[in-house]
């Protein structure tokens, strides 16, 4: 089996309600669908979203990046080397983790396809029984975040979480307005996802909601200092996850050398793909480290890739896959119900593209075969 060409889709996905966390305000979620075909008929889907803030691409220079570098050196690779071809993408450019993720999830669909095996099948089989997600809540004034809480709590959410980072005072209000409706049994996660700066801001705030009895904080200091997480870490009783401060393997070691975090936060987006993010799994279960999956807010497919590895893996212990819930119009259905994902066992990543829906809203695409391309 060989790679013959691939389609890039630049699209903008419509989401229900706005998306609001620290650094940015979405009212669409732009997203970049692959379909990788194979010359025995075959097509796997891929998806990258990339985040400037987070990845340092745009979705400009993410489409960009796949039709000229990326997509024209895996052409006439096998899907099933999956090393070989992260290889050989690592050496055409370095960095572009989103952009490399949407070509990793295109091959592990495509292997499951050739197989006729699920792709969790590939990645140790079914480990988890169910799989749920949090309601996530976007920042808002404290007494419409709690409102909303207590609305996700009735429709069968067992946990919630919260993004702050807007406002020390506020954000404090926001956790406790939160913690208050949803009353003491329902899960509560915080992520301030570098909002609150430095070890100084955070620990003023981590102080005066100890109380608030939350599972974990996220990312309260800004990405590349490390230092602070850990010295966060040693001052309060709440558990530590880091995200954004985690990439790849290089970021993995000096997470566990610093004894920076509890827990770590893996986003397919961030780290490449399925394959590069086994390693930090793996990375962090000899640290005894758990993980989570986390979410750009992808479509049903980036989110099914996502779900098939948090299904895998003992040592992810959550989830955050929560993008087919807050997508109002998705091109794939990966099946939820309520705060529960349902994997499919039919082969590959078990989700079917919608050509009518993909068509409506892509804004730009073309085709690369070998080294030539098709605009369209």
């Amino acid at each position: 089996m060989k790679i013959t060409s691939v389609w890039v889709h630049a699209i903008k996905l419509p989401l229900k309600r706005p998306f609001i966390i620290a650094y940015a305000s979405y009212e669409d979620m732009p997203s970049i669908i692959v379909k990788v075909e194979t010359d025995n008929g075959l097509v796997g889907l891929g998806e990258a979203v990339p985040d400037q803030n987070v990845t340092g691409e745009t979705w400009e220079s993410t489409y960009t990046m796949l039709v000229h570098n990326l997509a024209p050196v895996v052409i006439g690779e096998n899907p099933f080397d999956i090393e070989r071809i992260h290889e050989k993408m690592n050496q055409a450019v370095w960095g572009v983790p989103a952009a490399k993720a949407a070509i990793d999830i295109a091959c592990y669909d495509l292997m499951g396809k050739a197989a006729g095996q699920p792709v969790y099948h590939f990645l140790g089989g079914k480990y988890h029984t169910t799989l749920s997600f949090p309601y996530v809540l976007s920042i808002l004034e404290p007494e419409v975040m709690a409102a909303e809480a207590r609305q996700a709590v009735a429709a069968g959410y067992g946990s919630i979480k919260i993004k702050v980072g807007a406002d020390l005072q506020t954000d404090i209000q926001r956790i406790r307005a939160v913690r208050q409706a949803v009353g003491p049994s329902v899960g509560l996660r915080v992520d301030a996802n570098q909002g609150w700066e430095n070890r100084a801001n955070s620990l003023l705030v981590l102080q005066q909601i100890e109380d608030c009895h939350i599972d974990w904080m996220e990312q309260p200091v800004l990405a590349d200092d490390l230092d602070a997480l850990a010295e966060i870490r040693r001052q309060t009783t709440i558990p530590i996850m880091v995200d954004e401060g985690l990439h790849g393997t290089k970021e993995m070691r000096e997470v566990i050398t610093k004894k920076a975090a509890d827990k770590v936060n893996i986003k397919l987006m961030k780290s490449g793909g399925i394959y590069p993010a086994l390693k930090l799994v793996n990375q962090a279960e000899m640290a005894g480290m758990e993980c989570q999956i986390g979410s750009m807010l992808e479509s049903s497919i980036g989110s099914a890739a996502g779900a098939h590895l948090s299904l895998a893996k003992k040592n992810i212990i959550s989830n955050e896959l929560a993008g087919p819930a807050i997508i109002s119009r998705d091109v794939a259905q990966l099946m939820v119900h309520g705060s529960q994902i349902v994997v499919s066992d039919q082969p590959g990543l078990g989700v079917e593209l919608d050509e009518a829906v993909l068509a409506d809203i892509t804004e730009r695409s073309e085709q690369v075969i070998g080294a030539k391309r098709q605009p369209v």
